[in-house]
This record gives C-alpha cells, sequence and structure tokens, in this order.
C-alpha cells in the first residue's frame, strides 16, 4: 500500500493552496482533485474580488493558475475521489474511486460544499449567465438591474440585501406564506423599498436567449386560485443552503448539524490530530474563495508541524 506523507482531498482554492504551501515544506503532498476539479469556481464565469487580479479573471483560468503553481512545487495531482476513509488507525487509510487504498501520515479535507439548487434543467442551462449561488461573488453584475432571490431563510434575507444595495429591483421567490428568517432580517427586508417578497411562489423554469432574461412562477400551486406568473429578471439566486461535501468523514469527525466539519477554535485541526479541514467544507459562514485559500495555507503548516513531531 502507498504510504503518503500528505494528502489533499479536494482541489479548490483551500486544497491547491494547501498543496503549494506543502510543496514548498517538501512534504510530497498528494492531491486527488475530487467530483469537481478546480471546486466551485469553475462554474463562475469572472471573479473580481480575489487579491492579484486586478481586471478580474474567469473562474477557470483562475483555478488553472492555482494548479499550475502547486505542480510547479512538487504536487503530485491526481484524478479520482475519495470514497471511504478509516482514521480509527495511524497511518490513516483513504479509499480512492472504490478501487485502492492509500495510507497517510497527515490528511488536509478540502472537499468543499455544494449549493442546493431546485433542480431545473434550466439551472444548468443559465449557470454563469444569470443562475449563480453566490450574491456575493456574482452581485456586482447585476448593478441597476432586476434579480431573484429563491429562499425565505436568514441566508435569502442576507442575500436580497445585499443584491438590494446593487441590484434595481430584487424580488425573493418564496413557497411558503411566511418568511423562515429571524425577526430582524424580516424587518430588514420589509423595510427595504427594492425588495419585493413573492409569497407561496414556486419557479417552474426560466427563459431568455443566450443569458437569462425572465422566469416563469407559479403561484398557490395546488390552491383553486393556483396562477402562472412571469417576472423579468437578468439574475437569479439561490439561497436555498449548501450541503458539505462531508458525508465520508462523519463516522470520524465532528460536524455540526447541517454537516460542516467542526475544527478546533481558530485552526484547521480536527478533533483527529494529523487531520486537518479547509475551505468551504469547514465554514458555514464565510464561503469565498479568499477565506478558502487562507484555511488551505493554516492547514498546510499546521500538516508540516505535525509530521515534525512524528
Amino acid at each position: 500500500m502507498e504510504t503518503i506523507d500528505c494528502l489533499i482531498i479536494g482541489s479548490g482554492p483551500a486544497g491547491f493552496t494547501a498543496a503549494i504551501y506543502a510543496g514548498r515544506a517538501n512534504l510530497s503532498p498528494v492531491l486527488y482533485e475530487g467530483i469537481q476539479p478546480g471546486g466551485q469556481l469553475i462554474t463562475t464565469t469572472e471573479i473580481e474580488n480575489f487579491p492579484g487580479y486586478p481586471e478580474g479573471v474567469d473562474g477557470n483560468i483562475m483555478m488553472d493558475d492555482f494548479r499550475r503553481q502547486a505542480l510547479r512545487f512538487g504536487t503530485d495531482i491526481r484524478s479520482g475521489i475519495a470514497t471511504a476513509v478509516d482514521f480509527s488507525s495511524y497511518p490513516y487509510k483513504v479509499e480512492i474511486d472504490k478501487e485502492k487504498t492509500v495510507a497517510a501520515k497527515t490528511v488536509i479535507i478540502s472537499t468543499g460544499a455544494s449549493a442546493k439548487y431546485l433542480g431545473l434543467p434550466d439551472e444548468k442551462k443559465y449557470a454563469g449567465k444569470g443562475v449563480s449561488a453566490c450574491a456575493t461573488c456574482d452581485g456586482f453584475f447585476y448593478r441597476k438591474k432586476r434579480v431573484a432571490v429563491v429562499g425565505g431563510g436568514d441566508t435569502a434575507c442576507e442575500e436580497a440585501i445585499f443584491l438590494s444595495g446593487l441590484a434595481e429591483k430584487v424580488y425573493m421567490i418564496v413557497r411558503k406564506p411566511f418568511l423562515r428568517a429571524t425577526k430582524i432580517m424580516q424587518e430588514r427586508v420589509f423595510n427595504t423599498p427594492n425588495i419585493e417578497v413573492l409569497f407561496e411562489h414556486q419557479t417552474l423554469g426560466l427563459f431568455g436567449e443566450e443569458f437569462l432574461e425572465g422566469a416563469t412562477l407559479v403561484k398557490r400551486k395546488g390552491e383553486i386560485d393556483e396562477t402562472e406568473v412571469k417576472i423579468a429578471i437578468d439574475g437569479f439566486f439561490l439561497a436555498i443552503g449548501h450541503h458539505p461535501n462531508s458525508d465520508i468523514f462523519k463516522p470520524y469527525l465532528e460536524t455540526d448539524e447541517i454537516g460542516y466539519i467542526k475544527t478546533l477554535p481558530d485552526t484547521p485541526k480536527t478533533k483527529i490530530a494529523g487531520v486537518f479541514a479547509a475551505g468551504d467544507v469547514a465554514d458555514p459562514n464565510y464561503r469565498q474563495a479568499i477565506t478558502a485559500a487562507a484555511s488551505g495555507c493554516k492547514a498546510a503548516i499546521e500538516a508540516e508541524r505535525f509530521l515534525k513531531t512524528k
């Protein structure tokens, strides 16, 4: 069985930054790219808020830059998905693609989190062309335009309020006849003039030529007064939550009720020595490329320190 000093699972900003630091520390890192090489950023057409790219950069190009920098410092980048782990004995075991198992002296988990979508075919059709799951990332592109936010919780309210400072009009598409958000968030939404809450509405589909131009909704679905509604929008933001890609680690690591891996305060350390979590899989609050990269840096530094003690 192959034994690896530093195994990195996942290839977003956290994973590649961890690889860069681990490579520079001569840890001979091995990185498995996972189900979506490059992470969530490859679905973003332009990133304007990452330092070092003053003119903005396409998400695919930025992640290719990360990848090439990791390769420069000797990272062994491999295709493959971690399908099971065994952290009960040292060195730790990680199964890849249900086919082979590797042993690892340190493990950096950077598997990210996947935004929840409604499951409409149109969401894929307009991905990067009007459909987004991150208002903070993409809101700037909708200045003076009309957008919709799907969801009725705190996250949806936060996204709508953020977008209200940029967009001309913000619709909130809420399936229930009320908001699930905390009272203070509800008050902020209702006190924002350019936010309109569409209660008891669900999305049937999206339409537009090359880019998103509008959404078809159904009001009071299944009721006697069910009606179809069309709204003109340029942006459609999903705010119905994220699912951390942490399921295979749950038998060994602590997670919160949603599934984010718990780490020791202000560190990437999990409760198992030598196993670290970085990026969105351990971050329910920020979920930004820059914060993910920072946590990947921390994880690699901690992995180096751990190996020195061994």
